[in-house]
């Protein structure tokens, strides 16, 4: 069912209406909803995986006995006595599941990611063990899968002349670290601007989103520690908070009382055997889930790491730019201080249409991270078109380029991603996540109509990115949908009435809770006025 959250009382109560107008710590409606699975579907994908499954280990079967022929890596006649380097399940699902629906990833792409880009054309005549190009090319296929969130992913306009530019004057590659020669005036400028957009003290840029996570949350605790980590928080917060060497609890998503059991357990109890106290607590969690479509629950969490003298790490890789009135992200999305999350980090990936992430926070942060992130240290420095290209988006979200165009992409967004998900809920399908989520995982399940409705969409000029195990719960498969600015009414209502028509083709609409059409509501009546309201 929908879920009511009433979060300044932290109750869900679960109800067909998940409208709830929030007051006190909360000061504008936050709906989310995440319907149950209903409970044939969920029989049937068991079912499903349980068929593929014996058909897998039938097909393991011949394979061994030399009657299929085995397409898959194997270690080499003399290691077979070796400790195998994959695990046998690992092997399994490779073989038998991915391989019938790789054709739904890794599609080559031959134009600029924007709201439509030119696809190769690919086939295969080995049940995708192997592809081959036909040499034609998909034209004008509308995106509905890039993080392309404010639409600056583009070959033309400010952004793209800036930047090459600045390719002309500094070169593609710097070949150097910042600590060497590698540190240009266009990475102070960057971190300046990132700091002021931030409303923080100080920023600092890296070269990749992934290690921006990865390699500066070992700089920042390590034995002896505790992190407490949402238990849907990307692969880059898990991998660095593994390489810290601090102790890892997981609290349920998105649950204050979950969190706020652990933060009492770890100050009663301190370190494991010795129950000396712990040298520091830092909570891990994200803007915007990227594979359910919810918000954190930024307020809440602040006052519980106010309360239990905890840190807190906010990764707004999705949120920076796609939430709040002028794009500053979540905490300005529930009108909070910057100067309450210790460690703001986000990446240039989503919305700025670059590369790379950023941390921001006090200046004795920042100063520390120079010093000791391996990111900062050895990391090769960020390309100079690449920091064109944020510098100008950023300047163009701010204003500071002397035009409102920024201000009204971040609208566009806005009203682009409520439209789109309430036509979905009107069709009947199941929508995970929040109203204001630019991220819009679609329900599928059953594992047959993964690889079927990437197929089936693209047919009708139209990619989607679908999503399985084991990025998401094995029977919790889904498609999920990127809204971007630089979508207009017509690109949008074009894939809607096809995802309508893949859904009935695919039996799709699994909802029992379908919204009324508001037939007579303005495409763009959906703005931040109307929510404060």
């Amino acid at each position: 069912y929908h879920q009511k959250i009433c979060l300044h009382c932290d109750k869900v109560n679960r109800k067909s209406s998940h409208i709830c107008h929030n007051g006190g710590i909360y000061k504008r409606p936050f709906k989310e909803s995440f319907e149950e699975t209903p409970m044939l579907v969920a029989v049937l994908t068991y079912m499903g995986y349980g068929i593929l499954t014996l058909f897998g280990y039938l097909r393991d079967f011949l394979r061994e006995w030399k009657i299929e022929k085995c397409h898959n890596a194997t270690e080499r006649e003399e290691q077979k006595d070796f400790v195998p380097l994959y695990q046998d399940f690992e092997n399994f699902y490779t073989r038998n599941l991915y391989m019938r629906i790789r054709d739904s990833w890794n599609r080559p792409i031959c134009s600029v990611p924007g709201a439509k880009f030119d696809i190769l054309e690919r086939v295969s005549y080995d049940y995708n063990w192997t592809f081959k190009y036909t040499g034609r090319i998909v034209n004008d296929v509308i995106n509905m899968g890039s993080y392309n969130y404010l639409g600056f992913a583009e070959n033309s306009g400010v952004c793209a002349d800036a930047a090459a530019e600045m390719t002309l004057k500094y070169g593609v590659g710097v070949c150097s670290t910042r600590r060497e020669i590698g540190n240009l005036d266009k990475h102070e400028e960057l971190e300046k601007l990132v700091a002021k957009f931030l409303g923080v003290e100080a920023s600092m840029a890296f070269g990749m989103g992934f290690a921006t996570n990865s390699m500066n949350i070992p700089a920042l605790v390590g034995k002896g520690c505790l992190i407490l980590s949402d238990e849907l928080n990307h692969a880059s917060l898990v991998l660095g908070a593994r390489l810290s060497g601090a102790t890892i609890r997981v609290f349920k998503h998105n649950n204050m009382q979950s969190l706020e059991k652990l933060l009492k357990d770890a100050i009663v109890h301190g370190q494991p055997r010795t129950h000396r106290p712990w040298k520091k607590i830092l909570i891990l969690v994200e803007g915007i889930y990227s594979m359910e479509g919810s918000i954190v629950h930024l307020p809440d969490i602040i006052a519980l790491k106010k309360k239990y003298k905890a840190y807190l790490y906010l990764d707004e890789a999705h949120s920076i730019g796609a939430l709040g009135p002028t794009g500053r992200g979540v905490v300005e999305y529930f009108g909070l201080d910057p100067r309450d999350v210790d460690i703001m980090m986000g990446t240039f990936t989503k919305s700025f249409g670059a590369a790379g992430g950023y941390i921001g926070g006090t200046k004795e942060l920042v100063d520390y991270l120079r010093t000791h992130s391996h990111s900062a240290v050895y990391a090769t420095s960020m390309s100079p078109p690449v920091v064109e290209q944020i510098i100008t988006s950023m300047k163009c979200i701010m204003g500071e380029d002397g035009t409102t165009l920024g201000q009204e992409r971040v609208q566009q967004l806005a009203e682009n991603t409520r439209y789109f998900r309430r036509k979905l809920q009107e069709m009947g399908f199941i929508i995970y996540g929040n109203d204001d989520s630019p991220v819009v995982p679609m329900m599928l399940y059953m594992p047959a109509k993964i690889g079927a409705f990437g197929r089936e969409m693209l047919k009708r000029n139209i990619g989607v990115v679908v999503v399985g195990f084991p990025a998401t719960p094995i029977i919790e498969s889904r498609a999920r949908f990127c809204v971007s600015a630089a979508h207009t009414k017509e690109m949008l209502d074009t894939a809607l009435n096809v995802i309508n028509e893949v859904g009935d083709l695919l039996q799709l609409k699994y909802s029992r809770h379908r919204l009324v059409p508001l037939l007579d509501r303005p495409f763009d009546e959906t703005t931040y006025e109307e929510n404060e309201d």
